[in-house]
């Protein structure tokens, strides 16, 4: 059900008369995170896909595809959601399906590092102003890399 309804999206996003099919890219935080990345696993044609504190397990339902857009992920190492073992092996199938793939992570940041309003740290969410500015600015120089093409 999430795979059709972000290729749906995917697809009213390319029904738009200003958007070039050849020039979309998809960015999402926390639970959005985890959606595009599963768009990308999904083997979707687009440029790119940027993570902000995303889930990082891929669902057991997404087979291997060929991952043809290129995957930024931007992570806090102190993140509950996504304990270190959790990253590693995310990294390992991005490496495995033979993704172009590129991690940053944030050092004392835990999940939803970018939202002003986070401020639980027993949940494990609290916003990282550093980590926040950061990410942005991977963000903005990963999407110049992958419209550049």
């Amino acid at each position: 059900m999430l795979r059709k309804r972000i290729y749906a999206a995917l697809n009213a996003v390319k029904l738009l008369p200003w958007v070039d099919d050849n020039k979309i890219a998809a960015i999402g935080f926390c639970f959005g995170g985890l959606c595009v990345l599963d768009l990308a696993r999904s083997g979707a044609d687009i440029r790119g896909v940027v993570s902000f504190h995303g889930l990082l397990a891929a669902a057991e339902n997404i087979s291997n595809n060929q991952i043809k857009a290129r995957i930024l992920a931007l992570h806090g190492h102190d993140d509950p959601m996504g304990p270190p073992e959790q990253v590693l092996a995310f990294q390992d199938e991005l490496t495995k399906a033979g993704a172009d793939w590129q991690m940053y992570i944030y050092g004392n940041t835990v999940h939803a590092f970018t939202n002003p309003i986070a401020n639980d740290p027993s949940f494990g969410t609290v916003y990282q102003p550093d980590a926040d500015r950061r990410s942005w600015i991977a963000m903005k120089n990963f999407l110049e890399e992958v419209f550049s093409d």
